[in-house]
């Protein structure tokens, strides 16, 4: 063999030897990597919720009636006692003036009775009658009275009319929220906590809160109150979570609450992806390598590392089903 023809060969050779490397290489399964990092590990526990006056009340008619009157007092100071609507009381006044005849009938009756019965010309009887008569009127009276009152809503407190519903002219019917009247100030969030996780909730926690109205803010409160009483049917409880007098949140907002259980500065965190069974996988010289930790505060994606582990690791984010020890892996960044 010339020397040509020797060197050829070599170099094909190594070309095939490079190939099949670079084809083994490739053939390891890409996968995603992360370091450590610090930063404050914070354990929380999840609610929603909608933002509500401390004080306020709803107003609703306990009658079936139409609206004849209501005020255009949407977002203006009220007092308690100041009528808010009216509803028709025709039909009501219509019956209390026949009732307030009939009793003006029966007293005269009752008087022409005691007169008789004085000289023994009626029968007593005949007398009690004729009383227990008008006392049945003189309740249907009162009744009328309270059923005409009923026909006007007034508002039940001191503060401003956050919200009114309804036109002249509607049917409202018992039970239809008509009118919001309440203090605008101070105000709390109203949330529902899974009755698994009320055992960790107590008052004083801060709480982060995120609504849509305020994307790129993380806002904050603080655990006010815990309805002692659960709802059997949703398995939760409400908790109410005071706000900072300059919230920027407003009534009726919807919001996400983390009710902060547990809080540690400077920890070792990594994805809590990455933590399988107690174990992270580890990349060393291209192969991924298990390594036991020993883990501090759970939060909702980071996980404290507390033991096994520092800060230069390169770490699979997601680590694959089946991830045998010692398998070949192709590292990538994670992406931010």
């Amino acid at each position: 063999m010339t020397g040509g023809r020797f060197l050829f060969l070599f170099l094909l050779i190594l070309a095939a030897a490079a190939a099949g490397g670079g084809w083994y290489w490739l053939s390891a399964p890409a996968v995603e990597t992360a370091r450590p990092m610090r930063g404050p590990a914070v354990q929380a526990v999840y609610a929603t919720g909608v933002v509500e006056p401390v004080n306020w009340a709803k107003v609703t008619p306990l009658t079936r009636g139409r609206i004849a009157e209501i005020c255009l007092c949407e977002n203006r100071t009220v007092k308690k006692g100041d009528v808010l609507a009216r509803l028709d009381d025709r039909e009501a006044r219509a019956q209390l003036a026949e009732l307030n005849a009939r009793r003006e009938f029966l007293a005269s009756e009752v008087e022409r009775y005691r007169q008789l019965i004085e000289r023994r010309v009626v029968s007593a009887q005949a007398y009690e009658r004729t009383v227990s008569e008008f006392g049945q009127v003189r309740a249907a009276i009162a009744a009328a009275n309270e059923r005409l009152d009923n026909l006007i809503l007034r508002a039940p407190l001191d503060g401003v009319v956050l919200r009114k519903d309804g036109e002249v002219g509607e049917v409202a019917e018992p039970g239809q929220v008509l009118f919001w009247v309440g203090q605008p100030r101070p105000l709390w969030i109203v949330a529902e906590v899974d009755e698994e996780d009320i055992p960790r909730v107590k008052t004083g926690q801060r709480t982060l809160i995120k609504a849509d109205a305020f994307p790129d803010r993380a806002l904050d409160g603080r655990v006010d109150r815990i309805t002692p009483k659960g709802d059997p049917v949703n398995k939760n409880y409400r908790v109410r979570i005071a706000l900072p007098a300059d919230t920027p949140l407003m009534i009726g907002m919807t919001t996400e609450v983390n009710i902060v259980i547990r809080r540690k500065e400077n920890a070792l965190l990594v994805p809590a992806e990455a933590v399988r069974e107690g174990r992270v996988w580890q990349v060393v010289d291209g192969r991924a390598v298990p390594r036991r930790v020993e883990t501090g505060v759970h939060g909702g994606n980071r996980i404290e590392i507390v033991g096994g582990l520092d800060e230069t690791a390169r770490i699979l984010v997601a680590p694959p089903a089946g991830l045998a020890e010692g398998a070949r892996v192709r590292a990538r960044a994670a992406t931010p």
